[in-house]
């Protein structure tokens, strides 16, 4: 039977034998990496919409069409709460030229968006609402010298107010009917205004 001395020296050696390896063991592993959680990309731009209307059908300026603009930007303000989140307007701000010569215009304000029937229609349909501020190159001087074929809008800017009804064809794909009203609610003379009818595609990102 082995003596105790015997084992304690057998024992020894199997320790130096192993130590290098490990030690070849312990230099060639990478140096632990330390867990980042990702971060989204925060975009300031919610979506862009381009589109397009009949100008004003029934006034002076009938019989032409706009392309139309749109840009939408991430609410500033996010509530947990879907009631109040509502609330919370998307700033836009768009354009809309005329094809054939007669009021073109900028625009800024909020557009504030409500599904309509969420449980039933699964946020499909949803229904829009903008106000603000539109920049024209139109007509603003007395009705009576007005252009042929210009409506008389009285100054400069004017407020405008849209609403569309909305159908979202995919997450990110959406198309809407759209109308919009230009008008200086009686601060001024000649107020003629444009109400014009269209429609819009829009990509959310």
């Amino acid at each position: 039977m082995p003596s105790q001395s015997f084992r304690l020296a057998a024992a020894a050696v199997a320790l130096c034998a192993t130590l290098p390896v490990q030690a070849a063991d312990f230099r060639s592993a990478p140096p632990p990496v330390a867990y980042v959680s990702p971060v989204q990309p925060l975009s300031i731009v919610s979506e862009v919409r381009i589109g397009g209307a009949v100008q004003d059908p029934g006034s002076a300026e009938h019989n032409t069409s706009n392309i139309n603009g749109e840009i939408l930007f991430a609410k500033p303000v996010v509530s947990l709460d879907p009631f109040w989140q509502a609330f919370v307007p998307r700033p836009t701000v768009g354009g809309s030229y005329n094809f054939g010569g007669r009021t073109s215009y900028a625009y800024l304000g909020g557009t504030w968006s409500v599904d309509l029937f969420p449980q039933t229609l699964n946020n499909i349909v949803f229904l829009e609402g903008f106000f603000g501020a539109g920049f024209h190159d139109g007509y603003t001087g007395p009705k009576a010298t007005a252009p042929a074929g210009f409506n008389t809008l009285g100054c400069n800017p004017l407020f405008r107010e849209a609403a569309a009804l909305g159908f979202r064809l995919t997450e990110h794909w959406s198309i809407m009917a759209t109308v919009e009203h230009m008008s200086n609610a009686g601060l001024c003379a000649n107020n003629r205004g444009l109400t014009n009818f269209g429609g819009k595609l829009g990509y959310t990102f």
